[in-house]
């Protein structure tokens, strides 16, 4: 089982220099007169939350520019608003904010669905999306993005408001993995936060060979997948 896990759970970055021999044999008998179109390497670990402020985060989907910018410049009017304010901004006002800007843009081709989390002393535990036609619902749990059909399968299956922080962490690593074998443009890495009163808690961030591949072994799913080498 160790030597399956090994070898198939490689992550892709480590692969790239044993490749690179190769590329560089095969350039070289590359014609003189033909067309070489140089295409930067796409990598899959592009980091899908997005830290707003230490007290919130939001979540990307759709464009990954879209969703940077527009939750950086959140971060700014959020902070903006703390200065005037002289207290911390709740989860409600900033995603009725960040609502309220992406709707001025409706109809311009952004392409967003985000939700921002956060937990205050008067709100509790708040969730909100968000998406690029200034939508806003609250709601105790969403998935957003491409491979959210597969993770609301696992989730609609296994989800208790009263999980315990390391069951939650483990049912959140086992939604995210089913989206990433599902659905390619959901990535290849999981990122767990643990949001609390007092600002988030960052719990890693995994490449999903080596967890899909034991999960695989172990636990006996994924049985699309054939373990014969």
């Amino acid at each position: 089982m160790d030597g399956l896990i090994s070898k198939y759970g490689t992550p892709s970055f480590e692969e790239s220099s044993s490749s690179q021999e190769q590329e560089d044999d095969l350039s070289l008998s590359t014609p003189s007169l033909s067309l070489k179109f140089a295409m930067p390497p796409v990598k899959d670990t592009v980091k899908k939350v997005i830290e707003i402020n230490p007290m919130l985060l939001g979540t990307m989907a759709g464009g990954a520019a879209d969703c940077q910018y527009w939750l950086g410049y959140l971060g700014m009017e959020c902070r903006l608003w703390e200065l005037r304010h002289k207290r911390r901004i709740s989860v409600a006002a900033a995603s009725k904010m960040l609502a309220n800007i992406v709707y001025n843009y409706k109809g311009y081709g952004l392409s967003m669905g985000t939700m921002i989390a956060g937990v205050t002393r008067l709100e509790g535990p708040a969730l909100y999306y968000v998406d690029n036609d200034g939508t806003r619902l609250p709601g105790n749990l969403f998935c957003v993005g491409s491979g959210q059909t597969f993770a609301y399968g696992v989730l609609d299956a296994q989800y208790d408001y009263n999980l315990k922080e390391d069951e939650a962490l483990e049912l959140g690593s086992r939604a995210i993995l089913a989206a990433t074998h599902r659905d390619a443009f959901s990535g290849g890495f999981i990122n767990l936060y643990h949001i609390k009163e007092d600002g988030w808690v960052k719990h890693g961030f995994r490449d999903t060979n080596p967890i899909f591949w034991k999960t695989r072994l172990e636990k006996q799913e994924f049985n699309n997948v054939t373990t014969d080498v």
